[in-house]
């Protein structure tokens, strides 16, 4: 999206990631997804009289891992002492009347996450990531009784950590870096599946816009519980048009909660804002502060083990890849994990493997909606195409088309070779005729060639190709090319 001239965006995001502990935050009861409406609920869920909560100390855990993860291993911004509030609103899903937060001491504050848009690296920077537990959830449809919402509770109670920006991202696609950067990290050290259809993971976009040069922020709208992140791009998007139109039209952009509509592609107002002092925040007095002593955190720290940064500094470091292409494939767990499995049945090759799997595999991968972990061809397979590219089997293209072949699982790498006849010719006398075809058939390419035209070239070389079916050595060929031409 071109922001409109004088124009500027100001965004932030709070995003809630649903904490992968067995059992809610203040009960026992499962976290499980798809279960029937209110058979995870528990008396403590349910607000019953006489129910106190008990804080699940692996959901603190977690808490922890993401302090470290987004300090650098620093822990400084980790509190030795934490407590949780109340944050009063009243909503149908929401049985006690409150939810059980935290305000003034989270347990982590501060952090960064580093992210590329647009060719450029920025650092997105934290305010804080608390605890807290999740609300039920109203349902509207699929119900007997026409006209009437049910509430479903098997998500009251589960395990919560928010995470809060600064208001330092500018674009759309800022934001969307900066969600899949955190989508990646928090899968990375475990503690979220990650699954946004699921709602495992989902955003509040905090949008304003303000005149180019002027230090005070707008007005902002709240888009609530976005999970996706096309839906995220689209929806600050339409947002930053509607808040700049409102203003040009001589309008006033109110604080507001607003919701995205997917079909309509649009935002549209939920209800009015609530300002911090409007939930009435105030420690919740039947949990004792939460002491977090040093040692608990260095327990942490060393069962995390290696973290993404750190591995794609390695990866440049001791490999040659590019910091593009490292930060690329520690992303995400699954593809780091797949990149180091192929480099190992290659013994090497991390080059050549980092442009396989960031191009070629990537792409197809995208085209067939699939994930990492679901992909058709293993590491071992991938491996076997790419050692026929590094003894000279078979070339560059001719690998691509082998590479289909395996995606539809026609075969070994070998018995494809053989049956399409890829296999690559690199006998010299060979590609010397075809060399000497191709002259002698295109004298006007030769005599471009000769006059300067370095595009000439491309040509003779594609018709020697097509003459191999496309068999020939790309190198050889070209040297030979050049050596006639020369001549």
């Amino acid at each position: 999206m071109r922001m409109p001239a004088g124009w500027e965006a100001v965004i932030g995001l709070e995003t809630h990631v649903q904490l992968k502990t067995a059992s809610k935050i203040f009960s026992s009861a499962p976290t499980d997804f798809g279960a029937a409406p209110n058979t995870q609920a528990n008396a403590v869920d349910l607000a019953l009289p006489g129910t106190l909560p008990v804080l699940n100390r692996a959901a603190v855990e977690c808490a922890i891992k993401f302090g470290l993860a987004v300090n650098g291993g620093d822990d400084r911004h980790i509190a030795a002492r934490s407590v949780f509030a109340r944050k009063n609103y009243f909503y149908p899903d929401l049985p006690k009347g409150y939810q059980i937060s935290q305000y003034e001491l989270p347990v982590v504050t501060g952090g960064q996450v580093e992210i590329e848009a647009g060719g450029a690296r920025k650092t997105v920077t934290l305010t804080r990531a608390h605890l807290e537990e999740d609300a039920g959830k109203s349902l509207h449809e699929g119900l007997d009784r026409p006209g009437v919402s049910g509430i479903d509770l098997n998500r009251a109670g589960t395990p919560l950590l928010e995470i809060v920006t600064d208001p330092v991202m500018v674009s759309a696609a800022e934001a969307v870096a900066y969600a899949r950067a955190l989508h990646g990290l928090v899968t990375w050290i475990g503690i979220c599946d990650g699954n946004m259809q699921e709602g495992s993971f989902r955003c509040d976009a905090n949008v304003s816009v303000r005149r180019d040069g002027d230090p005070r922020l707008g007005t902002r709208a709240e888009i609530k519980n976005v999970n996706s992140f096309r839906f995220l791009e689209k929806a600050i998007e339409f947002e930053i048009r509607r808040q700049i139109e409102v203003l040009e039209d001589g309008g006033a952009v109110v604080q507001e909660t607003r919701l995205y509509d997917a079909e309509r592609d649009q935002t549209r107002s939920m209800r009015s804002k609530e300002d911090a002092m409007d939930y009435r925040y105030f420690p919740d007095p039947d949990l004792l502060p939460v002491a977090i002593p040093r040692q608990w955190v260095e327990t942490v720290r060393h069962s995390m083990g290696e973290l993404p940064a750190a591995i794609a500094s390695r990866l440049s470091a001791e490999f040659g890849l590019s910091a593009s292409d490292a930060r690329q494939i520690t992303q995400t767990r699954a593809l780091a994990d797949y990149f180091f499995a192929l480099t190992a049945a290659l013994g090497g090759g991390h080059r050549l493997a980092a442009t396989w799997l960031l191009g070629e595999f990537s792409a197809a991968l995208n085209r067939a909606a699939l994930e990492w972990q679901e992909a058709p061809i293993g590491p071992t397979r991938l491996a076997a195409l790419l050692l026929r590219i590094q003894d000279g089997t078979v070339s560059g293209k001719a690998a691509k088309e082998v590479f289909d072949a395996l995606w539809d699982a026609e075969g070994d790498v070998d018995a494809i070779i053989a049956a399409r006849g890829l296999r690559q010719v690199s006998d010299t006398a060979a590609i010397e005729r075809l060399v000497d075809a191709a002259i002698a058939a295109h004298p006007k390419a030769v005599e471009e060639y000769r006059a300067g035209k370095d595009k000439a070239l491309n040509a003779l070389f594609g018709q020697v190709m097509k003459a191999s079916n496309k068999t020939a050595n790309p190198g050889q060929v070209t040297e030979l090319l050049k050596k006639k031409l020369a001549g």
